[in-house]
């Protein structure tokens, strides 16, 4: 069991907590590259429950800094981007990217001081369309990161967000929950509609796998194991990478190059953000006559987004209208009454509350990963607090031996050998799997 001594360490993020500052050690996808325009509108970001603001001046540099400017704290989110830097609008001081002053036009220029003020600013890097910030103390930042799906080449790569209204560990919990897949997702499915082709379809005909579970250089890893045909086994692997990444299990594993974030907003808002490959080859979709499972779309329709502090990627189907369930598809044919996998994971993490109870959850060997990365959270957090550099943040390469997806191998082998074969086998676009064939 988690105690809510451990559960309040595992969801507050904003500066001075354990795990809030555990994260700031680490690059952070904030934007993506669309939403800046050069010279365009500054947007209100948050991010680790700060009040930030984010624009592109007319030379398609980028800036994070705090909202409040320096001079009397009225929003930055108000003031004109011209040229190399933002102007506020309350008394003119300009700012570059940097958070240097450029400019303080209300006072006179013998009283002028600007090499004295500084906006709170965080360094930036943009690569493949998104948007990085790092937040920590550190003057001179870590590596940037190199796993597979942040080096794949913009037109290759599938990037989407999506706001959950809710703690960023129940969001992310969610892609290290192989069972759920089985009831929320495919209940609603038998094994015989299913296209035989498709390895997925082993999770329907087995609803209850058993499991392996292994700390990792990068964080945790899962695999969940169900007979195949005879002498073979159906692997579903997954990840948990530092500081609040994952690598999902759906989808074939020698070509599922897929990473999702899970970047707190704050306490009780985090933004999703999805990465993968355009040639990936999909999990369970498809019944034999070719039409898709009942509510397996990816349900992400997003509303316009507008200027508040939570006016980005949220989804048109949501909370107050209880996510459209359809209670007479639910009676006939899917699981849920849920239309889309995304849109079912939602509803079930939201409606935890913002931040769910863990003392009030009953763990069964299912949950066996969740455990297991909540520990090694707690560890890395108070690791961090005592100095000691957290898993990746110096040493980026490690996260290149982390894959997830689905396969069958020979029941003689065991899970680990299993996995390193798998990952010889796996097509390497990017050049960054560790184990990948010569």
């Amino acid at each position: 069991m988690t105690t809510r001594a451990d559960g309040e360490i595992l969801t507050r993020t904003s500066a001075g907590t354990l795990v809030g500052d555990l994260m700031r050690e680490y690059w952070i996808p904030a934007v993506k590259s669309s939403e800046l325009k050069p010279g365009g509108d500054p947007m209100r970001l948050m991010l680790l429950g700060e009040k930030l603001v984010a624009f592109r001046d007319n030379n398609g540099r980028v800036g994070i800094m705090d909202h409040r400017c320096p001079h009397r704290c009225a929003s930055l989110f108000f003031g004109r981007n011209e040229d190399d830097g933002l102007r506020c609008a309350y008394h003119g001081w300009k700012f570059d990217v940097d958070g240097n002053c450029v400019d303080m036009p209300n006072v006179p220029p013998h009283h002028a001081f600007p090499q004295k003020i500084k906006a709170r600013s965080y360094q930036v890097f943009e690569r493949n369309g998104l948007i990085w910030t790092y937040m920590g103390k550190r003057e001179t930042p870590p590596p940037l990161p190199t796993f597979e799906p942040i080096l794949l080449p913009e037109d290759a790569t599938n990037i989407f967000f999506v706001q959950r209204e809710c703690n960023w560990l129940q969001a992310l919990e969610g892609d290290i929950d192989t069972s759920h897949f089985g009831f929320l997702h495919a209940g609603g499915v038998t094994p015989d509609v299913v296209e035989e082709s498709n390895l997925g379809r082993y999770a329907i005909i087995n609803r209850a796998p058993e499991y392996h579970v292994a700390d990792t250089d990068w964080g945790t890893m899962y695999a969940a194991y169900r007979p195949a045909d005879a002498g073979s086994v159906y692997w579903r692997f997954a990840h948990f990478l530092f500081p609040f990444w994952t690598m999902p299990p759906d989808g074939l594993f020698r070509d599922h190059i897929v990473a999702r974030a899970w970047v707190p907003m704050d306490d009780t808002h985090t933004m999703f953000v999805h990465l993968s490959w355009k040639r990936n080859t999909p999990g369970l979709r498809k019944m034999k006559d070719g039409t898709t499972i009942p509510g397996a779309g990816m349900g992400r329709t997003t509303m316009p987004n507008d200027t508040g502090w939570y006016g980005r990627w949220r989804l048109a189907a949501n909370a107050a209208n209880d996510y459209m369930i359809d209670r007479r598809l639910q009676r006939t044919a899917s699981y849920s009454g849920i239309e889309g996998i995304h849109l079912q994971d939602q509803a079930m993490t939201e409606s935890m509350g913002p931040i769910v109870d863990h003392t009030l959850e009953h763990l069964a060997v299912s949950d066996l990963m969740i455990g297991r990365t909540r520990r090694r959270i707690i560890q890395a957090a108070r690791a961090a607090a005592e100095q000691i550099a957290p898993p990746g943040v110096d040493h980026p390469e490690i996260y290149h031996g982390a894959r997830g997806g689905d396969f069958v191998a020979p029941s003689s082998i065991g899970w680990l050998e299993a996995y390193s074969n798998e990952m010889r086998a796996a097509v390497n676009p990017t050049g960054a799997l560790r184990f990948a064939a010569e």
